[in-house]
């Protein structure tokens, strides 16, 4: 069973997801990437999955971003850690116990940060996340965006993809100043973290996967042969790598 569910954020923002309800008293929380929604194909298939194996699932979209309130935000990685914590804290309020939460791509970095930051979770699933967040800017915004950002303050961003959007000279810096390896090595040792990579992924490189399982202590890496970024081709093994250490995780 689905049923909508809007959260207070610590901003006063209402955030909006989708519980996929089995009865079960654990709970899994699914996190999207940039300039993406809840309904992402990875997020929706992966929801479904644990639904079906009677694991309760919540997949939400982040301020700024989907049906959720406030102003979308370039960057933005420790307001999005802050987002999962208010997902977390209600769902506590409920006598429900979020034991894994799953990101893809910057949704990835997310669940690393919030492990690292708030210590309360026993497992985290890292799908396709960057280790280097100073990596791919150039390649998407052009080499002269440090020049243009200097002297305008932002540049606009117009995408068939993505859709339209704006990046300030401030939310650059609070992307370059997000640590990922900083945040891995302040993973707690008890928390589990499985990381799972396409080897064909042009977006986040699948090096940024073996770079973050040398660091995190309590680390599982799988790597899906020729997955791209979005798993175009290779939905059904991403759940069949997720799915078995959810269960792990859930016993």
């Amino acid at each position: 069973m689905q049923q909508k569910v809007m959260i207070p954020n610590k901003r006063g923002e209402k955030l909006v997801g989708v519980l996929h309800e089995t009865g079960s008293e654990k709970l899994v929380v699914l996190c999207h990437g940039f300039r993406s929604s809840k309904e992402f194909d990875i997020m929706v298939n992966l929801a479904a999955a644990l639904e079906k194996e009677g694991i309760s699932a919540f997949r939400f979209d982040f301020s700024g971003n989907g049906e959720s309130d406030g102003s979308f935000h370039y960057g933005n990685y420790k307001s999005e850690a802050e987002d999962l914590r208010s997902v977390v804290d209600y769902f506590t309020g409920l006598n429900r116990t979020t034991v894994v939460l799953i990101g893809h791509s910057k949704g990835g970095d997310d669940v690393l940060l919030y492990a690292s930051m708030f210590h309360d979770i026993p497992a985290v699933v890292n799908v396709s996340g960057r280790y280097d967040p100073k990596g791919g800017i150039e390649e998407r915004f052009g080499k002269n965006v440090w020049e243009i950002l200097k002297k305008d303050g932002y540049i606009d961003v117009k995408s068939q993809t993505e859709g339209d959007y704006r990046v300030t000279e401030e939310s650059m810096t609070e992307r370059l100043n997000t640590n990922i390896r900083e945040a891995c090595l302040s993973i707690d040792e008890s928390c589990r973290v499985l990381t799972v990579h396409g080897s064909a992924d042009t977006i986040n490189p699948v090096e940024d996967a073996k770079e973050i399982a040398k660091i995190v202590p309590n680390h599982r890496l799988i790597i899906i042969e020729g997955a791209n970024h979005a798993y175009t081709s290779h939905q059904a093994e991403l759940v069949s790598s997720v799915l078995p250490f959810v269960k792990e995780c859930m016993q």
